[in-house]
C-alpha cells in the first residue's frame, strides 16, 4: 500500500491495489493490471471459503463497486470475466457458510439472543469478547490494531447496506433511510461516521487512507466485510443484509460503550472518544427502529424472507466470532493480530495509557 502519510481531511481516493496471497488473488489482480492478456481459471472448488486468498480475492472483486483502485480503469467494475470469477468465488463462500453457521430455529430466538448479554462486570469470567478484552486490558497497540482492522468497514460505514434501499418500500424503507440518514452525519459532512473513525484514526497515530491497512489486515477481517457486500449485491439475500444490520446496530451500543472505555483507560484523545460515545447513543435508538419498523415492515410485505433474515445474523454472528478469536488468540500469546505488525504506538499515547491522561 502507499507509504504517503495521509489524515482525515486528504481527498480520499481509491487505494492501491494489494499483494495477493494465492492463485485466486493473483487471478483478480492480474485482470485488474492486464485486462487484455490471458491468464489462467484458477480452481476455486477446493479453495479455503474463509482463507486468506479467496477473501482477498472476493474482496478486491467487491471494491470495485465501491472506490475502485489506483490506476484502475472503472469500466472493469463490470468486466464479464471478472464477474464469472467472483460469482464461483461467492458460491464458494456463501455455500460454506450455510453449512457452517450454527442456526437459529426462529428469528424471534436469534433476535432475544442478541438482545441478552452475560453478566458485564470488568474482569468477571463471562466477560470474554474483544471489547471486553480492550476495556479491561487492551493496551494502546491493541487499540491501534483494533481500529486497522475495522478500518477497512468503518471508512466506509453503513455504504454496504445502502445497497438495500431500492429493494426495500414502504415502511422498512423509510425507516432503513432514517437509520442510513444518521450514519452518513444527518447532512452535517462532519458528522459522518466514516469521517468519524479517520478522526479517531488520527487520534490513533493511524493512517486514514482509505484502505490503506487491506495488506496488514486478515482473511477474518475481510470475511465480515465481504459478508455486507455479498448480502448488499445480491437482491435476493436482502432479507439476510436486513439481518446483518440488525445484528450491526443491536450489539453495537454495549459493546461501543466498553470501546469507549478502552479508549478513555488508554488516554485516547477526544475523537477515539466520541466516535464510540456517539454510537452508544444512536445505536440504542436505531435498534429499535431496525427491530420494529426495518424488520417489522419488510416481514409484513415479505414473510417468506424471514428465514433469510434469520441466516443474516447468525451468519454475521459466526464471522464476529472468528475474528474475535483471531484478535484474542494474537493479543493472549504476545502477538501482532496484523498480518504486517504496525509501527510502535507514539510515545504520548503509551505514556497517557500509564496514567490515564488524555493525549
Amino acid at each position: 500500500m502507499s507509504n504517503r502519510p495521509r489524515t482525515s481531511s486528504t481527498v480520499q481516493e481509491g487505494p492501491t491495489l494489494p499483494a495477493p496471497r494465492g492463485p485466486l488473488s493473483t487471478a483478480v489482480l492480474h485482470r485488474l493490471r492486464h485486462p487484455g492478456v490471458p491468464h489462467p481459471a484458477p480452481d476455486t472448488a477446493t479453495a479455503d471459503p474463509y482463507g486468506e486468498d479467496l477473501q482477498l480475492a472476493l474482496y478486491t472483486c467487491y471494491e470495485l463497486h465501491y472506490r475502485g483502485f489506483e490506476g484502475v480503469d472503472a469500466d472493469l467494475e463490470w468486466d464479464p470475466a471478472l464477474l464469472g470469477l467472483r460469482a464461483a468465488l461467492e458460491e464458494r463462500f456463501l455455500t460454506a457458510l450455510r453449512a457452517d453457521t450454527p442456526a437459529h430455529k426462529t428469528l424471534s430466538d436469534a433476535l432475544e439472543d442478541l438482545l441478552v448479554e452475560p453478566v458485564d462486570t470488568p474482569g468477571a469470567p463471562t466477560a470474554t469478547g474483544v471489547s471486553h478484552f480492550l476495556r479491561d486490558e487492551g493496551a494502546p497497540e491493541h487499540l491501534r490494531e483494533y481500529a486497522a482492522h475495522r478500518s477497512l468497514y468503518h471508512l466506509k460505514e453503513a455504504d454496504p447496506h445502502a445497497w438495500v434501499l431500492p429493494r426495500l418500500w414502504g415502511r422498512a424503507k423509510a425507516a432503513m433511510a432514517a437509520v442510513e440518514f444518521d450514519e452518513y452525519g444527518g447532512g452535517r459532512p462532519e458528522r459522518v461516521h466514516a469521517r468519524l473513525f479517520a478522526d479517531l484514526m488520527t487520534d490513533l497515530d493511524l493512517d486514514t487512507g482509505y484502505g490503506h491497512y487491506l495488506d496488514a489486515t486478515c482473511a477474518e477481517m475481510l470475511a465480515n466485510v465481504n459478508l455486507m457486500s455479498l448480502f448488499g449485491l445480491h437482491r435476493g439475500l436482502r432479507g439476510a443484509l436486513v439481518g446483518h444490520f440488525a445484528t450491526v446496530e443491536i450489539t453495537s451500543s454495549p459493546g461501543s460503550r466498553r470501546l469507549a472505555e478502552a479508549m478513555r483507560r488508554a488516554g485516547a484523545g477526544p475523537a477515539a472518544r466520541f466516535f464510540y460515545d456517539e454510537h452508544v447513543e444512536a445505536d440504542a435508538v436505531h435498534e429499535q427502529i431496525v427491530r420494529r419498523d426495518v424488520i417489522g415492515g419488510l416481514l409484513e410485505q415479505e414473510p417468506e424472507l424471514e428465514e433469510d433474515v434469520t441466516f443474516g445474523i447468525d451468519a454475521t454472528e459466526y464471522l464476529e466470532g472468528r475474528f474475535g478469536e483471531r484478535l484474542l488468540a494474537a493479543w493472549r500469546a504476545g502477538r501482532s493480530s496484523l498480518r504486517t505488525p504496525l509501527p510502535p504506538a507514539p510515545e504520548a499515547l503509551v505514556g497517557a495509557s500509564r496514567t490515564g491522561q488524555d493525549i
